[in-house]
């Protein structure tokens, strides 16, 4: 039992190298995410605004991952073209746009106030 539960990990941790290796969209968000983090430190940012950027983020890759999971099975189950399956991928895409839309909605109401009292500081107004 307490195999099966590492083994369980394990291939979870391979769908996640696969994700970030074999996705470039993942990769983008990856580092969209790293920015966050890092500007998140640089402005200080309340647990709250913390707790929102982490929801995001994970929102964003879980997203990310489940529109690629619904693209290797849809591959698999149609591999010549077929309209449902384009109408299946394009689903999946769109909801990981709307997720990411919903996380740059998060970030700019966090961050853009940040960034703006930044640039009124170094212009002294």
């Amino acid at each position: 039992m307490v195999r099966n539960r590492l083994n369980s990990f394990k291939y979870a941790f391979q769908g996640i190298k696969d994700l970030f290796v074999h996705t470039p969209n993942a990769r983008i968000h990856l580092c969209m995410a790293i920015a966050v983090i890092i500007c998140g430190f640089i402005f200080h940012i309340s647990i709250t605004e913390w707790c929102f950027c982490i929801v995001s983020i994970t929102a964003v890759l879980a997203a990310e991952g489940f529109n690629s999971s619904i693209e290797y099975l849809t591959d698999l189950v149609s591999p010549n073209y077929h309209e449902l399956a384009k109408k299946t991928k394009d689903v999946a895409a769109g909801a990981v746009l709307i997720t990411s839309i919903g996380a740059a909605i998060v970030g700019t109401i966090i961050f853009l106030p940040k960034g703006w009292n930044v640039l009124l500081n170094l212009l002294n107004l």
